[in-house]
């Protein structure tokens, strides 16, 4: 006799095998602009000589290539700041 296995035990079975998430190091400095979360992008600058940065409108097409030193600032319809990310 076969059993079938049922769709949340694959699941459940796949979810085991993900890895563990590791804490990503803020590489760029982005936890410190946290505090602009929600404030017009157009206020602020975020140029630095010493670390790039690339400001990403919705629906936008970034690349793919991980600069960890990298500033990413997310930005919302109405050019709010959403996200603070490094890559």
């Amino acid at each position: 006799m076969t059993r079938l296995i049922t769709l949340p035990a694959i699941a459940l079975l796949l979810m085991a095998c993900q890895p563990e998430e590791t804490a990503v190091e803020d590489t760029c400095g982005a936890e410190g602009y946290a505090a602009l979360i929600g404030t017009a992008a157009s206020d602020h600058d975020f140029t630095d000589p010493d670390r790039p940065h690339r400001i990403i409108l919705p629906n936008s097409a970034v690349t793919m290539d991980y600069r960890a030193d990298r500033l990413n600032v997310d930005l919302d319809e109405a050019g709010q700041i959403t996200r603070f990310w490094c890559g």
